[in-house]
Protein backbone atom coordinates (compact mmCIF):
# COMPACT_ATOMS: atom_id res chain seq x y z
CA UNK A 1 0.00 0.00 0.00
CA UNK A 2 1.17 3.38 -0.65
CA UNK A 3 2.26 5.48 2.19
CA UNK A 4 0.68 8.48 3.14
CA UNK A 5 1.65 11.99 2.15
CA UNK A 6 2.13 14.55 4.90
CA UNK A 7 2.98 17.86 4.46
CA UNK A 8 4.30 20.18 6.91
CA UNK A 9 3.41 23.54 7.52
CA UNK A 10 6.24 24.91 9.56
CA UNK A 11 9.47 23.78 10.57
CA UNK A 12 10.07 25.05 14.32
CA UNK A 13 10.60 23.01 17.55
CA UNK A 14 7.63 21.13 17.27
CA UNK A 15 8.04 20.87 13.39
CA UNK A 16 11.35 19.62 13.22
CA UNK A 17 10.80 17.09 15.99
CA UNK A 18 8.02 15.61 14.56
CA UNK A 19 10.25 14.79 11.03
CA UNK A 20 13.02 13.61 13.36
CA UNK A 21 10.73 10.85 15.34
CA UNK A 22 8.84 9.89 11.97
CA UNK A 23 12.02 8.92 10.27
CA UNK A 24 13.79 7.83 12.77
CA UNK A 25 11.23 5.36 14.03
CA UNK A 26 9.53 4.97 10.30
CA UNK A 27 9.75 1.02 10.67
CA UNK A 28 8.04 0.88 13.72
CA UNK A 29 5.60 3.27 12.92
CA UNK A 30 4.62 1.39 9.81
CA UNK A 31 4.08 -1.74 11.62
CA UNK A 32 1.49 0.19 14.03
CA UNK A 33 -0.31 2.45 11.18
CA UNK A 34 -0.90 -0.49 8.49
CA UNK A 35 0.99 1.31 6.04
CA UNK A 36 4.08 4.19 5.77
CA UNK A 37 4.27 7.57 6.74
CA UNK A 38 6.16 9.98 4.61
CA UNK A 39 6.59 13.83 5.20
CA UNK A 40 7.29 14.57 1.72
CA UNK A 41 6.87 18.25 1.31
CA UNK A 42 7.79 21.29 3.76
CA UNK A 43 6.39 25.48 3.64
CA UNK A 44 8.56 27.73 5.70
CA UNK A 45 9.19 31.06 6.28
CA UNK A 46 12.60 30.50 5.60
CA UNK A 47 13.67 27.79 3.73
CA UNK A 48 16.85 28.23 3.93
CA UNK A 49 17.54 27.92 7.80
CA UNK A 50 15.11 24.79 7.63
CA UNK A 51 17.54 23.11 4.84
CA UNK A 52 20.46 23.70 6.88
CA UNK A 53 18.43 22.01 9.63
CA UNK A 54 17.48 18.49 7.80
CA UNK A 55 20.68 18.44 6.71
CA UNK A 56 21.08 15.39 4.95
CA UNK A 57 17.06 14.57 4.85
CA UNK A 58 16.30 17.57 2.95
CA UNK A 59 16.96 15.47 -0.80
CA UNK A 60 14.22 13.25 0.66
CA UNK A 61 11.55 16.33 1.01
CA UNK A 62 10.16 19.68 -1.36
CA UNK A 63 11.19 22.67 0.37
CA UNK A 64 9.90 25.70 -0.44
CA UNK A 65 8.29 29.08 1.10
CA UNK A 66 4.50 28.95 -0.23
CA UNK A 67 2.09 27.58 2.38
CA UNK A 68 -0.72 27.02 -0.14
CA UNK A 69 1.20 25.37 -2.77
CA UNK A 70 1.51 22.46 0.28
CA UNK A 71 -2.16 22.69 0.67
CA UNK A 72 -2.72 22.76 -2.87
CA UNK A 73 -0.74 19.76 -4.15
CA UNK A 74 -2.77 16.86 -5.24
CA UNK A 75 -0.72 14.14 -3.56
CA UNK A 76 -0.46 15.52 -0.10
CA UNK A 77 -2.98 13.62 2.22
CA UNK A 78 -2.22 15.18 5.75
CA UNK A 79 -1.48 18.97 6.43
CA UNK A 80 0.59 19.11 9.59
CA UNK A 81 -0.15 23.24 10.63
CA UNK A 82 2.80 23.81 13.30
CA UNK A 83 2.98 27.58 12.50
CA UNK A 84 1.00 28.57 15.88
CA UNK A 85 -1.03 31.95 16.41
CA UNK A 86 -4.63 32.22 15.51
CA UNK A 87 -3.43 34.02 12.27
CA UNK A 88 -2.51 32.76 9.37
CA UNK A 89 -3.07 29.14 11.03
CA UNK A 90 -6.81 29.99 11.04
CA UNK A 91 -6.90 30.30 6.90
CA UNK A 92 -4.35 27.42 6.08
CA UNK A 93 -6.12 25.00 8.13
CA UNK A 94 -9.33 26.17 7.15
CA UNK A 95 -7.86 25.66 3.29
CA UNK A 96 -6.53 22.63 4.12
CA UNK A 97 -10.06 21.75 5.22
CA UNK A 98 -11.83 22.91 2.18
CA UNK A 99 -9.79 20.74 -0.42
CA UNK A 100 -10.41 17.48 1.48
CA UNK A 101 -7.35 17.32 3.06
CA UNK A 102 -7.03 15.67 7.14
CA UNK A 103 -5.33 18.00 9.60
CA UNK A 104 -2.83 17.55 12.60
CA UNK A 105 -2.06 20.86 14.63
CA UNK A 106 -0.41 21.47 18.09
CA UNK A 107 -2.12 24.45 18.05
CA UNK A 108 -3.87 25.07 21.39
CA UNK A 109 -4.99 29.26 20.59
CA UNK A 110 -6.50 28.32 17.19
CA UNK A 111 -8.67 25.50 18.54
CA UNK A 112 -9.47 27.06 21.62
CA UNK A 113 -10.58 30.20 19.62
CA UNK A 114 -11.38 29.09 16.18
CA UNK A 115 -12.35 25.18 17.39
CA UNK A 116 -16.13 25.52 16.62
CA UNK A 117 -16.04 26.72 13.33
CA UNK A 118 -12.73 24.30 12.68
CA UNK A 119 -14.28 21.24 13.56
CA UNK A 120 -17.88 22.28 11.59
CA UNK A 121 -16.12 22.91 8.50
CA UNK A 122 -14.09 19.66 8.96
CA UNK A 123 -17.26 17.35 9.61
CA UNK A 124 -18.63 19.08 6.28
CA UNK A 125 -15.93 17.94 4.19
CA UNK A 126 -15.57 14.20 5.73
CA UNK A 127 -12.10 14.81 6.98
CA UNK A 128 -10.74 14.53 10.57
CA UNK A 129 -8.83 17.14 12.61
CA UNK A 130 -6.52 15.62 15.15
CA UNK A 131 -5.01 17.83 18.28
CA UNK A 132 -3.42 15.24 21.08
CA UNK A 133 0.26 17.50 20.94
CA UNK A 134 -1.92 20.96 21.57
CA UNK A 135 -2.49 20.21 24.64
CA UNK A 136 0.11 18.80 27.59
CA UNK A 137 2.78 17.51 24.93
CA UNK A 138 3.74 14.30 24.89
CA UNK A 139 0.58 12.66 27.53
CA UNK A 140 -1.97 11.47 25.87
CA UNK A 141 -4.83 13.34 27.63
CA UNK A 142 -7.21 14.00 24.71
CA UNK A 143 -7.13 10.49 24.13
CA UNK A 144 -7.78 9.57 27.61
CA UNK A 145 -10.68 12.27 27.57
CA UNK A 146 -12.07 11.42 23.91
CA UNK A 147 -12.19 7.64 24.19
CA UNK A 148 -10.43 5.84 27.56
CA UNK A 149 -12.60 7.84 29.47
CA UNK A 150 -16.13 7.28 27.35
CA UNK A 151 -18.27 5.32 29.98
CA UNK A 152 -17.60 8.03 32.39
CA UNK A 153 -19.16 11.26 33.66
CA UNK A 154 -16.51 13.87 34.01
CA UNK A 155 -17.05 15.25 37.01
CA UNK A 156 -14.03 17.45 37.13
CA UNK A 157 -9.99 18.07 35.77
CA UNK A 158 -7.59 19.80 37.50
CA UNK A 159 -4.13 20.44 35.77
CA UNK A 160 -0.49 21.34 35.85
CA UNK A 161 -0.79 22.43 32.03
CA UNK A 162 2.17 25.10 31.55
CA UNK A 163 6.02 23.90 31.98
CA UNK A 164 7.30 27.61 32.47
CA UNK A 165 5.15 28.61 34.98
CA UNK A 166 5.54 25.15 37.27
CA UNK A 167 9.26 25.71 36.80
CA UNK A 168 8.71 28.86 37.92
CA UNK A 169 6.79 28.46 40.99
CA UNK A 170 8.94 25.27 41.62
CA UNK A 171 12.52 27.52 41.90
CA UNK A 172 10.26 30.22 44.22
CA UNK A 173 9.26 27.49 46.78
CA UNK A 174 12.87 25.49 46.49
CA UNK A 175 15.62 28.31 46.38
CA UNK A 176 13.07 31.47 48.20
CA UNK A 177 13.59 33.25 44.92
CA UNK A 178 10.93 36.21 44.09
CA UNK A 179 8.79 36.25 40.86
CA UNK A 180 11.34 38.36 39.26
CA UNK A 181 14.66 36.26 39.82
CA UNK A 182 13.32 33.14 39.00
CA UNK A 183 11.49 34.55 35.64
CA UNK A 184 15.08 35.45 34.53
CA UNK A 185 16.62 31.89 35.39
CA UNK A 186 13.62 30.25 33.52
CA UNK A 187 14.74 32.17 30.43
CA UNK A 188 18.42 31.61 30.73
CA UNK A 189 17.57 28.13 30.71
CA UNK A 190 15.21 28.54 28.17
CA UNK A 191 11.86 27.47 29.92
CA UNK A 192 10.18 30.74 29.12
CA UNK A 193 10.06 32.92 25.81
CA UNK A 194 11.53 36.44 25.59
CA UNK A 195 8.43 37.69 25.85
CA UNK A 196 6.60 35.41 28.03
CA UNK A 197 3.25 36.82 28.57
CA UNK A 198 1.23 33.68 27.24
CA UNK A 199 2.80 31.58 29.77
CA UNK A 200 2.94 33.99 33.58
CA UNK A 201 -0.34 35.38 32.77
CA UNK A 202 -2.24 31.74 32.23
CA UNK A 203 -3.30 32.20 28.84
CA UNK A 204 -1.86 29.55 27.28
CA UNK A 205 -3.18 27.11 30.31
CA UNK A 206 -6.25 28.33 29.69
CA UNK A 207 -6.24 27.59 25.85
CA UNK A 208 -5.60 24.65 26.97
CA UNK A 209 -7.79 24.00 29.69
CA UNK A 210 -10.77 24.97 27.39
CA UNK A 211 -10.22 21.78 25.03
CA UNK A 212 -10.40 19.51 27.67
CA UNK A 213 -13.33 20.81 29.23
CA UNK A 214 -15.04 20.72 25.85
CA UNK A 215 -14.26 17.45 25.47
CA UNK A 216 -15.00 16.24 29.11
CA UNK A 217 -18.67 17.88 29.21
CA UNK A 218 -19.47 17.88 25.93
CA UNK A 219 -19.81 21.63 25.61
CA UNK A 220 -18.32 24.19 22.60
CA UNK A 221 -15.17 25.73 22.85
CA UNK A 222 -15.75 28.93 25.21
CA UNK A 223 -12.38 30.22 26.10
CA UNK A 224 -13.50 33.89 25.79
CA UNK A 225 -15.38 32.96 28.43
CA UNK A 226 -12.56 31.56 30.58
CA UNK A 227 -11.41 33.53 34.14
CA UNK A 228 -7.32 33.63 33.36
CA UNK A 229 -5.29 34.74 36.65
CA UNK A 230 -1.06 34.45 36.07
CA UNK A 231 1.55 34.36 38.59
CA UNK A 232 3.44 37.62 37.93
CA UNK A 233 1.59 39.14 41.20
CA UNK A 234 2.50 35.92 43.19
CA UNK A 235 4.54 36.88 46.33
CA UNK A 236 7.37 34.45 47.61
CA UNK A 237 5.98 34.81 50.90
CA UNK A 238 2.69 33.59 50.35
CA UNK A 239 4.43 30.53 49.07
CA UNK A 240 6.34 30.45 52.43
CA UNK A 241 3.36 31.01 54.34
CA UNK A 242 1.23 28.17 52.05
CA UNK A 243 3.91 25.48 53.22
CA UNK A 244 3.46 26.47 56.50
CA UNK A 245 -0.02 25.87 56.37
CA UNK A 246 0.84 22.41 54.36
CA UNK A 247 0.01 23.96 50.47
CA UNK A 248 2.11 24.27 47.79
CA UNK A 249 0.83 26.79 44.90
CA UNK A 250 0.55 25.69 41.92
CA UNK A 251 -0.92 27.49 38.28
CA UNK A 252 -3.76 25.28 38.11
CA UNK A 253 -6.35 25.10 35.11
CA UNK A 254 -9.44 23.43 36.60
CA UNK A 255 -12.94 22.64 34.79
CA UNK A 256 -15.74 21.30 36.51
CA UNK A 257 -19.02 20.16 36.39
CA UNK A 258 -21.77 21.83 39.10
CA UNK A 259 -25.36 22.17 39.09
CA UNK A 260 -25.30 25.43 38.31
CA UNK A 261 -22.78 25.04 35.30
CA UNK A 262 -19.26 24.75 34.29
CA UNK A 263 -16.31 25.85 36.46
CA UNK A 264 -13.53 26.79 33.64
CA UNK A 265 -11.00 28.85 35.63
CA UNK A 266 -6.87 29.05 35.27
CA UNK A 267 -5.14 30.73 38.31
CA UNK A 268 -2.39 30.30 41.45
CA UNK A 269 -3.74 27.50 43.99
CA UNK A 270 -2.98 26.26 46.95
CA UNK A 271 -3.51 22.38 47.25
CA UNK A 272 -2.66 19.79 49.83
CA UNK A 273 0.92 18.64 50.00
CA UNK A 274 -0.20 15.35 50.50
CA UNK A 275 -1.57 15.52 46.93
CA UNK A 276 0.23 13.88 44.03
CA UNK A 277 -0.36 17.22 41.89
CA UNK A 278 1.61 19.08 44.54
CA UNK A 279 4.66 16.78 44.13
CA UNK A 280 4.84 17.55 40.09
CA UNK A 281 8.07 20.25 40.02
CA UNK A 282 10.11 21.95 37.33
CA UNK A 283 8.60 22.21 33.89
CA UNK A 284 6.93 18.78 33.94
CA UNK A 285 2.98 18.34 33.13
CA UNK A 286 0.13 16.95 35.12
CA UNK A 287 -3.58 16.52 34.33
CA UNK A 288 -5.89 14.97 36.92
CA UNK A 289 -9.16 13.66 35.72
CA UNK A 290 -12.16 12.55 37.69
CA UNK A 291 -14.97 10.06 36.71
CA UNK A 292 -17.87 8.74 38.38
CA UNK A 293 -16.88 5.01 37.67
CA UNK A 294 -12.92 5.32 37.10
CA UNK A 295 -12.43 7.45 40.21
CA UNK A 296 -9.58 9.59 39.45
CA UNK A 297 -6.82 8.85 37.56
CA UNK A 298 -3.59 11.35 36.34
CA UNK A 299 -1.44 11.82 33.89
CA UNK A 300 1.99 12.92 34.62
CA UNK A 301 4.92 13.85 31.58
CA UNK A 302 6.35 16.20 29.62
CA UNK A 303 4.08 19.10 28.69
CA UNK A 304 6.36 20.83 25.95
CA UNK A 305 9.85 20.08 24.23
CA UNK A 306 10.45 18.84 20.36
CA UNK A 307 10.49 15.45 20.78
CA UNK A 308 7.88 14.73 23.79
CA UNK A 309 5.88 17.23 21.51
CA UNK A 310 6.51 15.33 17.86
CA UNK A 311 5.10 12.38 19.95
CA UNK A 312 1.80 12.94 20.28
CA UNK A 313 1.97 14.51 16.41
CA UNK A 314 3.21 11.37 15.01
CA UNK A 315 0.41 9.68 17.38
CA UNK A 316 -2.13 11.59 15.41
CA UNK A 317 -0.92 11.17 12.01
CA UNK A 318 -1.31 7.55 12.90
CA UNK A 319 -4.37 7.45 14.14
CA UNK A 320 -5.61 9.53 10.55
CA UNK A 321 -3.86 6.71 8.40
CA UNK A 322 -5.52 4.14 10.25
CA UNK A 323 -9.21 6.27 9.62
CA UNK A 324 -8.25 7.48 6.24
CA UNK A 325 -10.43 5.26 4.41
CA UNK A 326 -13.09 5.11 6.93
CA UNK A 327 -16.34 6.54 6.83
CA UNK A 328 -16.53 9.54 9.04
CA UNK A 329 -19.79 8.52 10.70
CA UNK A 330 -17.78 5.99 12.32
CA UNK A 331 -14.81 7.83 13.48
CA UNK A 332 -14.08 9.60 17.06
CA UNK A 333 -15.86 12.60 17.08
CA UNK A 334 -13.56 15.86 17.69
CA UNK A 335 -14.72 16.56 20.77
CA UNK A 336 -16.12 13.13 22.13
CA UNK A 337 -19.74 13.54 21.75
CA UNK A 338 -21.62 13.88 18.55
CA UNK A 339 -21.92 17.07 17.17
CA UNK A 340 -25.77 17.28 17.36
CA UNK A 341 -25.12 16.54 21.01
CA UNK A 342 -23.25 19.20 22.59
CA UNK A 343 -24.75 20.96 25.53
CA UNK A 344 -25.49 24.46 25.73
CA UNK A 345 -24.06 24.41 29.76
CA UNK A 346 -23.63 27.72 30.82
CA UNK A 347 -19.83 28.25 32.22
CA UNK A 348 -19.82 30.22 35.53
CA UNK A 349 -18.50 33.48 35.96
CA UNK A 350 -15.83 33.47 38.69
CA UNK A 351 -17.57 35.68 41.14
CA UNK A 352 -20.28 31.99 40.88
CA UNK A 353 -17.69 30.05 41.37
CA UNK A 354 -17.31 27.96 45.04
CA UNK A 355 -13.86 27.46 46.38
CA UNK A 356 -12.08 27.68 49.61
CA UNK A 357 -9.85 30.54 50.10
CA UNK A 358 -6.36 31.55 51.78
CA UNK A 359 -6.15 35.50 52.77
CA UNK A 360 -3.08 37.34 53.74
CA UNK A 361 -2.38 41.05 55.17
CA UNK A 362 -1.13 43.06 57.50
CA UNK A 363 -2.70 44.06 60.60
CA UNK A 364 -1.63 46.96 62.81
CA UNK A 365 -0.93 44.60 66.16
CA UNK A 366 -3.13 46.02 68.17
CA UNK A 367 -6.21 44.72 70.67
CA UNK A 368 -9.42 43.99 68.72
CA UNK A 369 -8.00 43.69 65.13
CA UNK A 370 -8.56 39.64 64.85
CA UNK A 371 -12.26 39.84 66.53
CA UNK A 372 -13.20 42.64 63.86
CA UNK A 373 -12.17 40.42 60.66
CA UNK A 374 -13.76 37.24 61.63
CA UNK A 375 -16.87 39.27 62.59
CA UNK A 376 -16.92 40.83 59.17
CA UNK A 377 -16.16 36.68 57.73
CA UNK A 378 -18.83 35.83 59.57
CA UNK A 379 -21.26 38.65 58.46
CA UNK A 380 -20.69 37.02 55.42
CA UNK A 381 -21.44 33.56 56.01
CA UNK A 382 -17.74 32.60 55.92
CA UNK A 383 -16.08 29.97 57.98
CA UNK A 384 -12.35 30.00 59.20
CA UNK A 385 -10.83 26.41 58.77
CA UNK A 386 -7.21 28.05 59.82
CA UNK A 387 -5.54 31.08 61.05
CA UNK A 388 -1.80 31.72 61.35
CA UNK A 389 -0.27 34.99 63.16
CA UNK A 390 2.75 36.33 62.75
CA UNK A 391 4.71 38.02 65.20
CA UNK A 392 5.82 41.61 65.03
CA UNK A 393 9.70 40.28 64.29
CA UNK A 394 8.72 38.02 61.67
CA UNK A 395 7.62 41.18 58.93
CA UNK A 396 8.97 44.51 58.04
CA UNK A 397 7.39 47.03 59.97
CA UNK A 398 7.55 47.26 63.93
CA UNK A 399 3.95 47.56 65.29
CA UNK A 400 2.78 45.32 62.36
CA UNK A 401 1.81 41.62 61.85
CA UNK A 402 0.89 39.60 58.80
CA UNK A 403 -2.32 37.73 59.51
CA UNK A 404 -3.44 34.36 57.04
CA UNK A 405 -6.89 32.94 56.75
CA UNK A 406 -8.07 29.57 55.86
CA UNK A 407 -11.36 29.41 54.88
CA UNK A 408 -13.82 27.18 54.33
CA UNK A 409 -15.70 26.98 51.02
CA UNK A 410 -17.88 29.53 50.16
CA UNK A 411 -18.70 31.52 47.07
CA UNK A 412 -16.47 33.92 45.46
CA UNK A 413 -18.56 37.30 45.84
CA UNK A 414 -18.95 36.58 49.26
CA UNK A 415 -15.12 36.57 49.79
CA UNK A 416 -15.06 39.51 47.89
CA UNK A 417 -17.69 41.70 50.04
CA UNK A 418 -16.40 40.82 52.67
CA UNK A 419 -12.25 41.67 51.39
CA UNK A 420 -14.22 45.11 51.07
CA UNK A 421 -15.35 45.52 54.68
CA UNK A 422 -11.85 44.52 55.56
CA UNK A 423 -9.79 46.46 53.43
CA UNK A 424 -11.79 49.34 54.92
CA UNK A 425 -11.05 48.82 58.12
CA UNK A 426 -8.01 51.64 59.68
CA UNK A 427 -6.78 48.69 61.43
CA UNK A 428 -5.56 46.80 58.26
CA UNK A 429 -2.82 48.53 56.51
CA UNK A 430 -2.49 46.44 52.72
CA UNK A 431 -4.97 45.07 50.76
CA UNK A 432 -5.78 41.57 51.07
CA UNK A 433 -4.04 39.17 48.87
CA UNK A 434 -6.20 36.36 47.99
CA UNK A 435 -5.72 32.69 46.70
CA UNK A 436 -7.99 30.13 45.61
CA UNK A 437 -7.82 26.42 47.32
CA UNK A 438 -8.79 23.07 45.39
CA UNK A 439 -9.74 20.88 48.31
CA UNK A 440 -11.35 18.25 45.66
CA UNK A 441 -9.40 15.29 44.24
Amino acid sequence: MEPIKVGLLGFGTVGSGTFTVLRRNQEEIKRRAGRGIEITRIAVRNPAKALAALGEAASTVQLGSDFNAVIDDPAIDIVAEMIGGTGIARELVLRAISKGKHVVTANKALLAVHGTEIFAAARTQGVMVAFEAAVAGGIPIIKALREGLTANRIQSIAGIINGTTNYILSEMRERGLDFATALAGAQALGYAEADPTFDIEGVDAAHKLTIMSAIAFGIPMQFDRAYVEGISKLAAIDIKYAEDLGYRIKLLGITRRTERGIELRVHPTLISAKRLLASVEGAMNAVEVHGDAVGTTLYYGKGAGAEPTASAVVADLVDVTRLHTADPGHRVPHLAFQPQSLADTPVLPIDDVTSGYYLRLRVADVTGVLADITRILADAGISIDALLQKEAEQVADNGETDVVIITHDTLEKNVNAAIARIEALSTVVSNVTKLRIEAHG
